[in-house]
């Protein structure tokens, strides 16, 4: 894919990686694809596992990678934050040519989690955690407590993790304030 390929070339950094890690994908038996700025691969048009690069280190994601059985312990969770999605990392190429046999394995099992037509439990918004700083601005503003909870599900904990990210309180009562407007305006944290 022309895309793929561009994103390849321009690479400054893991650009032998990821030409390895492509190979592997679509020895897999993969379609390619190019979404979120990043080479993807799908099965049956449902996304597997996207390719991209830190500065420490690349990656394979797989966007079910909590379903999978991760017997060899070496599934990174991003953030405490991700439900979802998990990392395979690699600092070097020869780190991906020693673990090629089990990137396919876990490849495969994510085709098969794919097959099954398995789903990720995710957390409801309800689940996260509402800051006191919050409630004090929901008690002090009723149309503001309003203009949150019509915000999508999407946006409310888009803001309920922003919030609470804050380790101080006057953090977090400044983080709401500056926010008001936007929610207001029915915008998401990080919208225009």
């Amino acid at each position: 894919m022309e895309k793929v390929d561009r994103y390849i070339e321009k690479a400054k950094k893991w650009k032998e990686e990821s030409k390895l890690l492509r190979k592997i994908c679509l020895d897999c038996g993969l379609d390619e694809d190019f979404k979120w700025m990043h080479p993807c691969y799908t099965f049956k048009d449902s996304n597997i596992v996207l390719i991209h690069g830190f500065k420490e280190y690349c990656a394979l994601l797989f966007h079910k990678g909590a379903l999978l059985k991760d017997t060899e312990n070496i599934l990174v969770q991003q953030t405490e934050n991700v439900q979802a999605a998990r990392q395979l990392r690699f600092k070097n190429l020869e780190e991906i040519e020693e673990q090629r046999k089990i990137i396919k394995e876990y490849i495969f099992e994510a085709i098969e989690v794919e097959k099954a037509g398995l789903e990720v439990e995710m957390k409801k918004t309800s689940d996260f955690e509402l800051v006191d700083e919050l409630r004090d601005a929901f008690d002090a503003e009723p149309e503001f407590e309003k203009a949150f909870y019509e915000l999508t599900p999407g946006r409310q904990r888009g803001y309920l993790l922003h919030f609470s990210g804050a380790k101080q309180s006057k953090t977090r009562t400044s983080r709401i304030e500056k926010a008001k407007p936007k929610i207001f305006e029915g915008k998401g944290h990080n919208e225009r």
